[in-house]
């Protein structure tokens, strides 16, 4: 903003100044920065300032400064109050005259009550727009509609938070995210800060689309960040529906596709390019975008106005080349990935927790008493239990439990035989088929699954079909004429299988449909693969081609980053292949060709052409499986054959169990040719546990298996139990387990006392755990690591702990970082540290240990000869302590290496550290980095090199 000319004001005594002078001083200012004429004339007018004479002389001057000059003119001529007021109308209607606001607070305007008692109207084009979007956004969002068209359930009443992570370029987890508004918080979780796009990824199912419904409503409702005036949503498969030779300008993109300006669309355009960080653009499913468009032969930018294909507008609003500025909020299946110049945060969906999921029942199921039969026959069937970790799952598993509970009987009862998630599907099938049977509240529907699905397979058969050419395609959008060249009947719509959509490219005219959700899709073709009796063996295949990789290198390439964010074009041979809705659809095969859905398939496939099919899938399935096992690379380390697995292994052990084949779990389980089995960053949840073990339990050796870094949370720690009897090596950490799953591993581990390591890194685990965990160490004597960082364990359970340490002759690298034990724990852990037989690591940095603790610690070490690293960093350790631990170091020659980073010792604790190093010679580095030195006085220390300060 330019320099307001103070001084021309100054000029005016105080007490002379007046509203019209302000007006004649800064006439040509005024003239300059007023664009919106129509606002002052409507409030001039509606408190009677200004006649219908006095807006028609102004609306004939044939230029925008013209009528500036004339309303100045005509108001200066009627006197101080009616200066006052057009003051007034600056200063409230701020985004009308946005570039008058540093010039009215410079002026320090405060209107009189008078004029404050008067009415303003905003007729301002871009408030008038803001509103109608918040009032459409709003009435959109209000009903959940993504799984079903037949009913409308309110979102504020059913919308339930889940797990949400912050995490970095590398997937680690930054903390949890307290609340959705703290998505768009500039100061929390920044990866980038040239980046504008927030990077929202999860797995099919796992609520990325109700997310940004949520988002939607919050800012239709002034929820949000108030700065932000545009909220635009888009949908990435919308863009798959555009032709090669459609173009459109970005005006057009953003009004024609959202919400058209009522008035003055070209002032409202213009704003949004003057102040792009007052929008806020959501686009949902980066990995449903399809299109043979080449965005190779653009240009890498393009002008706003320019008409061009909308994939390069996409491409050049999510690259900031475009609207530079605006924050935009970017979803994706799990795998996909962007260019980290784009990312400014990175967020990953985790689904429902327990919890959630208690809380969640209560919302679909008001009364209490069927409240809690349900939940309690969820808690005895833990694999439904781990189903519903994924909010789609658990959705279409309440809601079929309310269907059938109204439907047939009122004491129904949810099976206590292992449901897959084909079992599942199955099920919501039933639910959609039968909506065309007649109910009555003295007749029930009486039908059997099988009569339900041999009286719908035409109506399957023909969905499936359609399905299934979208997933050819990589298509989820499906036109009138794709529906109606698949034989889907009207009545079929009627079902709820599919919705309309309005959204087909440039086509407005005649309504599009999508499946409810892309897993119900890849459920459809499936099926068709399976029903349709030309579908062979090759055909039934060629899924399982796009995604079983040759090769660890094969499963990274599965995920490219989006090529056509950057410069060098889009790579379409590589971005739209290898999707989970694949994966999903090989799933739903191996589940619908199991034995156990023979006596519901006989009846709408000969028998002859299922057990062909059953057994090409079989084979097909473990000859990839062994293939892949034996191309992943493989690290021989302490004892053990590890092998690095991918999510491609996880997707693997789904199909293999959805087949509910001991046979072929057996097989499974001959093809691992490794005793570590290493599965981190595999985004498994609780409900991957109940495959992993059906295949784990049938291994006959010792195994190690590394879970670290997953969503895996109590459930999936009990879907676990029947492999405990293997595992000598466990790792969970960063997998939101609680007390409850701890309970778990110390019932199951004390039976067979083999583990040596334990990993519970970074849970949500208590005192009321650690005494668990301690009774294991007490129980399993070969356990030699254990690693209980950042959890929530206090001095109450650090010393359960130490005790459990004191009394082990096994254990030798105990990790407890960022827990809260303090004073009272350190002395626990100094009285377990004198005279320890075996423990040579320990870490208790970032646990509150002041002076106290630390000089308990270093007169206990006085008394120990194993103990080599000893970590102390982040505590509030003082020159009292550091000179405890100088007298230490006098005595103590076996310490290797102790870490006192970012503590509170200054140059005078430093000092003695240094003198004690005269008489050790077995120490070989404190590091001190972080205290409380300044760099001259670090200076003093140059000599000894074993002082590290970097």
């Amino acid at each position: 903003m330019e320099t307001w000319h103070r001084g021309e004001m100054d000029a005016v005594p105080a007490h002379s100044r007046s509203h019209s002078k302000w007006l004649k001083i800064y006439r040509e200012l005024l003239v300059t920065h007023i664009r919106n004429t129509q606002c002052l004339l409507d409030n001039l007018l509606k408190n009677d300032y200004f006649s219908v004479e006095d807006a028609e002389i102004v609306c004939a001057c044939t230029t925008q400064p013209d009528k500036v000059r004339k309303i100045l003119d005509l108001v200066q001529s009627k006197g101080e109050e009616v200066s006052e007021f057009f003051i007034y109308i600056l200063q409230q209607l701020e985004d009308a005259y946005v570039d008058l606001k540093p010039w009215l607070l410079e002026m320090g305007f405060s209107p009189s009550r008078l004029i404050q008692s008067k009415t303003i109207v905003n007729t301002d084009p871009v408030s008038r727009y803001t509103q109608k979007l918040r009032h459409q956004l709003g009435r959109d969002s209000k009903f959940i509609l993504c799984y079903a068209q037949k009913e409308e359930l309110l979102l504020e009443e059913m919308y339930m938070d889940t797990i949400v992570e912050l995490v970095s370029f590398s997937n680690e987890s930054l903390g949890s995210l307290d609340s959705l508004a703290c998505l768009l918080d500039h100061s929390v979780g920044i990866l980038n800060e040239q980046g504008e796009t927030i990077f929202v990824f999860g797995d099919a199912g796992v609520g990325k689309s109700m997310l940004l419904q949520r988002l939607q409503s919050l800012w239709a409702t002034s929820q949000l960040d108030t700065g932000l005036k545009f909220f635009f949503h888009f949908r990435c498969r919308m863009f798959s529906c555009f032709k090669e030779s459609d173009v459109l300008c970005l005006q057009d993109l953003l009004f024609k596709h959202n919400c058209y300006p009522e008035q003055d669309p070209e002032e409202v355009f213009a704003f949004l390019l003057r102040f792009p960080h007052t929008a806020l653009f959501t686009f949902d499913g980066l990995d449903e975008l399809h299109s043979d468009f080449d965005l190779s032969s653009v240009p890498d930018t393009c002008s706003p106005w320019d008409p061009v294909h909308p994939l390069v507008l996409l491409a050049n609003l999510l690259s900031g080349k475009l609207l530079k500025g605006a924050s935009k909020v970017l979803t994706a299946r799990t795998g996909i990935e962007i260019p980290r110049q784009l990312l400014r945060k990175k967020v990953h969906l985790r689904g429902f927790s327990p919890s959630h999921l208690r809380a969640y029942t209560r919302k679909m199921f008001p009364d209490r008493a069927l409240q809690n039969r349900l939940l309690d026959q969820l808690e005895a069937n833990p694999n439904l239990f781990s189903l519903c970790a994924v909010p789609l799952f658990c959705w279409i598993i309440l809601r079929c439990f309310q269907h059938f509970h109204s439907t047939f009987d009122s004491s129904l009862q949810l099976p206590n035989c292992t449901m897959t998630l084909t079992d599942i599907f199955l099920l919501v099938t039933e639910v959609h088929l039968n909506r065309t049977q007649p109910t009555s509240l003295v007749q029930r529907n009486t039908r059997s699954q099988t009569e339900t699905f041999r009286a719908g397979r035409a109506t399957l058969h023909s969905l499936g079909r359609a399905a299934h050419w979208g997933m050819e395609k990589n298509l989820f959008v499906f036109s009138q004429e794709e529906v109606q060249a698949s034989e889907i009947q009207e009545k079929d719509l009627q079902l709820g299988f599919l919705r309309a959509v309005p959204e087909l490219g440039l086509k407005q005219d005649q309504p599009s449909y999508e499946f409810f959700h892309i897993t119900l899709q890849a459920f459809l073709a499936a099926f068709f693969l399976v029903v349709d009796n030309k579908v062979g063996t090759q055909d039934l295949l060629k899924f399982f081609q796009e995604w079983v990789p040759h090769g660890e290198s094969a499963v990274v390439s599965c995920y490219p980053p989006l090529q056509c964010l950057g410069s060098s074009g889009l790579a379409r041979e590589d971005l739209f292949k290898k999707k989970d809705h694949f994966q999903f659809t090989n799933l739903f095969l191996c589940g619908l060709l199991s034995k156990a859905k023979r006596k519901l398939l006989q009846h709408l496939v000969p028998a002859a052409i299922l057990r062909r099919k059953r057994k090409a899938l079989w084979a097909y399935l473990l000859v990839s499986l062994r293939s892949y096992l034996r191309s992943l690379p493989r690290v021989r380390s302490g004892g053990f054959n590890q092998v690095q697995a991918m999510p491609t292994f996880i997707w693997m052990a789904r199909c293999i169990y959805e087949t509910q084949s001991e046979k072929v779990g057996q097989l499974a389980a001959r093809g691992i040719c490794a005793n570590y089995l290493k599965l981190t960053y595999c985004n498994a949840y609780s409900a991957d546990c109940s495959a992993l073990s059906f295949i784990l339990h049938h291994f006959r050796k010792q195994l190690a298996l590394d879970l670290d870094n997953n969503n895996l949370n109590d459930y999936g720690v009990r879907e676990l139990q029947p492999c405990f009897s293997r595992l000598t090596v466990i790792r969970l950490s960063v997998n939101q387990i609680t007390d409850s799953g701890v309970k778990v591993l110390y019932e199951e581990l004390t039976k067979y006392k083999i583990l040596t390591f334990l990993g519970l890194y970074n849970n949500q685990i208590t005192d009321v755990g650690a005494r668990y965990v301690a009774r294991i160490l007490d129980e399993c004597k070969s356990l030699t690591h254990l690693k209980l960082g950042a959890n929530k364990i206090t001095s109450e359970g650090g010393k359960c702990l130490a005790l459990a340490v004191k009394n082990s002759k096994s254990i030798f690298d105990i990790g407890m970082w960022g827990n809260k034990i303090g004073d009272e724990g350190a002395k626990a852990f100094a009285e377990a540290l004198r005279n320890h037989p075996s423990l040579t690591d320990l870490s208790l940095a970032f646990n509150g240990i002041s002076a106290e603790g630390g000089k308990s610690l270093a007169q206990a070490l006085q008394q120990n000869t194993t103990l080599r690293i000893f970590w102390l960093t982040k505590n509030e350790l003082n020159d009292e302590a550091a000179e405890s631990l100088a007298e230490m170091l006098k005595v103590n020659q076996t310490l290797k290496h102790l870490w006192l980073i970012q503590n509170q010792i200054t140059a005078k604790g430093i000092a003695h550290l240094a003198d004690a190093l005269q008489k050790n010679t077995g120490i070989m580095e404190i590091c001190l980095n972080g205290n409380l030195v300044k760099p001259e006085e670090i200076k003093v220390f140059e000599d000894e090199k074993r002082i590290v300060f970097f």
